[in-house]
């Protein structure tokens, strides 16, 4: 199979070309070689590569970042994801797209299934939704989007790495502990990626670790996890204010991930603790 993948040198797009089967042809493409925000380089890029399936790992993820730079959040998570369905129904190939729980607003109270409505509160978010609505306005439930939570991993900014530099530098260090959601481990995303692929997956399906946690419980096994002296306090979100609102509870249900691959993911506690050893950061 002949795959286009974009945002390549990205944390989970570095996991997928690791874990890609050999039989794969792939053809790798970042914002140097290609601008998905410009439709008339899609079309040409694709109509090039004449791919089977396109991978879109390309997005701005700078959830704060976003709320000040809301136009480029909205071409690069919002209108660029339509630009590469449009492009895939021209030519009959596949897609594949990832997105983020923080298209939900967290009131919920409970797991979030596909089919419930989003509300963002954030640029980030709403630009997220905006690109999931503009694949199904090209491709409906032909696409495969996969929604995923708090994604740490080796080769990018993440939150895990940014708990290990702070808390190997101070005494103590305050974490929200009012903010809940599943982390995610790129490497088992990206195998989670693969098999939905062989499963012929489509539609929205929720993929992220087993288990669920806040910001302020993740943070602490991080720094247990590492052997850390570091003392992690708890701390509301109005005592941590932020440009960006994040939902209070983003836990997302992964039955149907479940149903089609035959398990739950790991763990995150699991998962943590094997990412840590693979970087060499476990105590």
């Amino acid at each position: 199979m002949k795959i286009l993948l974009t945002g390549a040198h990205g944390m989970l797009a570095r996991e997928i070309i690791a874990t890609c089967d050999a039989a794969h042809q792939l053809e790798l493409r970042d914002l140097e070689h290609l601008d998905i925000t410009s439709a008339e380089a899609v079309d040409r890029e694709v109509g090039a590569i004449a791919p089977d399936l396109v991978i879109n790992c390309a997005a701005f993820t700078d959830v704060d970042g976003c709320e000040s730079q809301r136009d480029h959040a909205f071409a690069v998570n919002g209108q660029a994801p339509g630009n590469l369905a449009r492009a895939c129904r021209q030519t009959g190939a596949r897609l594949c797209h990832f997105s983020t729980d923080f298209v939900f607003d967290g009131t919920k109270g409970i797991p979030y299934l596909e089919s419930d409505p989003v509300n963002p509160l954030s640029v980030y978010g709403a630009s997220k939704a905006a690109g999931e609505e503009a694949i199904r306005a090209e491709l409906g439930d032909d696409a495969l989007i996969i929604r995923t939570s708090w994604l740490y991993g080796a080769g990018g900014p993440n939150f895990v790495a940014t708990i290990l530099r702070l808390a190997a530098q101070q005494d103590e260090i305050s974490v929200v502990y009012d903010q809940v959601g599943c982390p995610t481990y790129a490497l088992d995303c990206a195998r989670a990626f693969w098999q939905m692929l062989d499963n012929q997956a489509t539609g929205i399906v929720h993929v992220c670790n087993s288990g669920v946690c806040s910001w302020y419980e993740f943070a602490r096994e991080i720094v247990r996890l590492a052997g850390l002296s570091c003392r992690v306090k708890a701390v509301t979100s109005e005592e941590f204010p932020r440009p960006a609102r994040r939902p209070g509870y983003s836990v997302m249900y992964t039955g149907k991930y479940s149903c089609l691959a035959g398990a739950q993911m790991q763990p995150w506690k699991q998962a943590l603790a094997a990412f840590l050893a693979e970087i060499g950061a476990a105590g």
